[in-house]
């Protein structure tokens, strides 16, 4: 739709609508999914009016229809229902309005949502968002809960009640949102980013009562699903009652059953955990009471053995040992000394009884020449030379006669 236009030349509004009109018009028709959010049936008009939106990214598009095609499905269909339409789009000039023409309207059956959920659950698993690794441990105790429910219901009660009777200091922040219809998913989206951008919300629940497979269909939406996989603050999903399994449960980091059983699976029990306080004051006390006992008995031993209750007794014994040994040593060096002393006399005796000095005792004398060598033969001496006679009582000189 190329055009020379200019600020000197510009076109008429109506051209401008006329060409848009003639370049829509060679659209052709085309299948359309959404949800009825407004619908108008004017008694005697041959033309319903009604609004389909997308309510994953909250856009919306006007659809009519001739009277005839919308009472083939009137019975079926009301506002809030999911539908499938054939539809031409329309450009309506004089008021520059883009809308759809519907020849045919189908209602989307709740197998067939089922199917469409399926297949969705199959994509989101396979980018690895209901990983068991991603998901984030609860806090022991949150000191505060982000819950995002709807307003007055009964969901909202049963999470507040059943946490504060558990742990009647814990703390909330609200966010009350429509949980179906047509607004649900951008709030409870919008809902959850807000409580997780709070530095001091510990862990967020969604809650919602049972419904239909539709009502709960909200939280099966991909937005929310992706929205919930980013947050940095665990996410419980307390939707419906144990069969309801939207594709919240796989992306939660845990999934309660009920919203009473997200209150007990998040606060922990301060009766319960009194007990078991109790019980572990009691478990150590008995352990080291137990300890105590066992260390006293040992040491009751140790002192009950003789050489810890007469420490003096092993030293006493070993003296009188050493006593005995002493005097045994004693007697055995003067045994030795004795025997020693009498062979030494005897030894003396025969010393003396063999010793020169012995033999001069008895009347001899030895003759000595002047170099001190004895006489033993009459021919070593010379007549006239003097030798030395040695007696038993001293020596004098003697010269040899011829």
């Amino acid at each position: 739709m190329a055009l020379n236009t200019s600020a000197d030349a510009p076109l008429p509004v109506g051209e401008v609508s006329r060409l848009i009109g003639g370049w829509i018009d060679r659209l052709g028709a085309v299948w359309v999914e959404g949800q009825i959010t407004q619908l108008s049936r004017r008694p005697g008009a041959g033309v319903v009016f009604l609004t389909l939106r997308d309510p994953s990214y909250d856009i919306s598009v006007s659809v009519t229809c001739y009277r005839q095609v919308f009472e083939a499905v009137a019975d079926v269909v009301s506002e809030g229902a999911r539908v499938v339409v054939l539809a031409k789009p329309e450009w309506y000039a004089p008021r520059g309005q883009l809308s759809l023409r519907a020849t045919e309207i189908k209602p989307v059956g709740v197998g067939e949502l089922l199917a469409r959920l399926e297949q969705l659950k199959k994509s989101l698993a396979s980018e690895g968002l209901f990983a068991a690794d991603r998901k984030k441990a609860l806090p022991f105790l949150p000191q505060l809960i982000g819950l995002v429910c709807g307003r007055a219901s009964a969901a909202e009660r049963d999470v507040l009640e059943n946490a504060r009777h558990r742990w009647p200091a814990v703390r909330f922040e609200v966010r009350n949102v429509p949980v179906q219809g047509v607004h649900a998913v951008p709030q409870v989206v919008q809902a959850v980013k807000e409580l997780d951008a709070l530095d001091a919300v510990d862990v967020i629940i969604v809650a919602r009562g049972g419904g239909s497979v539709e009502d709960l269909l909200p939280f099966s939406d991909e937005q929310l699903v992706r929205a919930v996989a980013a947050c940095r603050t665990p996410v419980v999903s307390a939707i419906g009652h144990e069969p309801d399994n939207p594709l919240l449960d796989f992306v939660a980091d845990l999934r309660a059953s009920t919203p009473t059983d997200a209150a007990k699976k998040v606060v922990p029990d301060v009766g319960e955990e009194y007990e078991r306080v109790r019980f572990l004051r009691d478990r150590a006390r008995r352990s080291l009471q137990s300890f105590i006992d066992r260390e006293e008995r040992g040491l009751a031993h140790a002192l009950a053995r003789p050489s810890i209750e007469d420490p003096h007794r092993m030293v006493d014994e070993r003296a009188d040992q050493v006593a005995a040994l002493l005097d045994r040593g004693r007697r055995t060096l003067g045994h030795l000394l004795d025997r020693a002393d009498s062979e030494l006399t005897h030894t003396h005796a025969r010393v003396v009884a063999l010793s020169p000095a012995a033999t001069l005792q008895r009347g001899y004398a030895v003759l000595q020449k002047a170099d001190g060598h004895v006489v033993r033969d009459p021919d070593e001496v010379a007549a006239g030379e003097a030798l030395r006679a040695r007696v038993a009582e001293g020596e004098f000189t003697v010269r040899v006669d011829a």
